[in-house]
């Protein structure tokens, strides 16, 4: 989907494909019929975008086979669906029956992670749309906090050096420009937008900058417009946001709603907890872990790690961090000039919500997907984007 900002530039919204498991060429191109164009249909939309998720087996077969490349992008065209971002964070194994943290290798520091987005990189210029010339790709926020030293920190940002130059090639060779985003994410080595900055000024390259995700911007309690003011001062680019909700528990010292968030603690995904304290944050890198005992202090809000469906907050007692999500697009698209052109819905936790709240087949998933997507749209026309046919 495309907006026009009121200063004439095209944003471009998305939905990420993480949510339907697929590691092969074959799964991706299921997916397209399965899942996207489906999602395109119930939107009433003649184009749709989508953030692919591309494992590591996938991004393979492309970047080494030209006929597959054409093959995907002919598929892409033929089903109204277009790629500019994709979303590199996840190597492999994403739709596995535990991922916690496999999510977070390779990280920054082993040179298969510079590889793998090395290739993306190169898809990506094979897939933009004609009238595209910037791609997105979001990415591993350097590491897991545990086992990172300083020669993996130099490491890490020898390879994005590195890569800034591979995608100043790419762009001499195809025309094309294609960024990669940090993503920060709790527990991290770049858990906040503030931890981005150094490593990111450091690097002082115009292609590497962060992607934003909301509902990892909130369970961290980061103020959207402090945050993006921070970066903004810092020349740090946003190169995509992704738009997100996390799990908020108002009142985590109330028995039942302690009962609540235990529905949401599921054995796939890690859901980081964290809470605010006079001595600052504190947190826990899950949310059976925060549940059990006093691990975590329970005299202030929590939030968790978990992409809550935008459109579909948890009942009572606890909710969304949808208000965080309106009011940084406010300050990502809502001011003179947008902050960012790419913006991604993500919400790839759609099978790990509570039984009752999971959906029932490919329809229901495709009617939650689309009913996040109008969410979206509506947020950014209420800011004054015009939706293009």
């Amino acid at each position: 989907m495309r907006f026009r900002h009121p200063d004439g530039t095209t944003v471009h919204l998305a939905y990420c494909t993480n949510v339907h498991p697929a590691e092969t060429l074959d799964g991706v191109l299921a997916q397209l019929r399965d899942h996207c164009e489906p999602v395109r249909r119930r939107l009433g939309r003649d184009r749709l975008g989508i953030g692919l998720w591309l494992a590591r087996d996938a991004a393979h077969a492309l970047v080494s086979d030209p006929s597959a490349l054409r093959v995907l992008r002919t598929e892409l065209d033929r089903r109204g669906l277009e790629v500019v971002t994709l979303n590199g964070f996840p190597y492999e194994g994403f739709g596995a029956e535990e991922v916690k943290y496999r999510v977070y290798k390779p990280d920054w520091a082993d040179p298969e992670r510079l590889d793998h987005t090395t290739a993306l990189a190169r898809v990506l210029t094979g897939l933009l749309p004609d009238d595209v010339t910037e791609g997105s790709i979001s990415t591993l926020p350097l590491a897991w906090r545990t086992a990172y030293d300083d020669g993996s920190a130099d490491k890490a940002r020898t390879a994005l050096l590195t890569l800034a130059e591979r995608l100043d090639a790419l762009q001499e060779l195809t025309g094309r420009s294609i960024r990669v985003g940090l993503e920060p994410e709790p527990g991290c080595v770049v858990e906040t937008t503030g931890d981005a900055i150094a490593p990111l000024t450091a690097i002082a390259h115009e292609r590497i900058g962060i992607c934003v995700d909301t509902c990892h911007l909130a369970t961290s309690f980061e103020n959207p417009h402090t945050a993006l003011d921070a970066l903004t001062a810092a020349h740090v680019p946003v190169v995509k946001s992704q738009l997100s909700a996390a799990l908020h528990a108002e009142h985590p010292h109330l028995p039942e709603v302690r009962e609540a968030l235990a529905a949401f603690d599921e054995p796939r995904f890690l859901h980081q907890t964290r809470t605010g304290t006079s001595a600052g944050l504190r947190g826990t890198d899950d949310l059976g872990e925060a549940l059990a005992g006093d691990a975590l202090p329970d005299g202030a809000p929590w939030r968790a790690h978990f992409h809550v469906p935008l459109h579909a907050a948890p009942a009572a007692p606890l909710t969304s961090t949808l208000p965080v999500l309106r009011s940084a697009l406010t300050r990502l698209v809502g001011g003179p000039h947008p902050l960012t052109r790419h913006l991604e819905v993500e919400t790839y936790t759609w099978q790990a919500l509570p039984p009752e709240l999971r959906p029932r087949g490919r329809t229901q998933l495709a009617d939650g997907i689309a009913a996040e997507l109008t969410l979206a749209r509506d947020l950014l026309t209420d800011l004054g984007l015009k939706e293009l046919p």
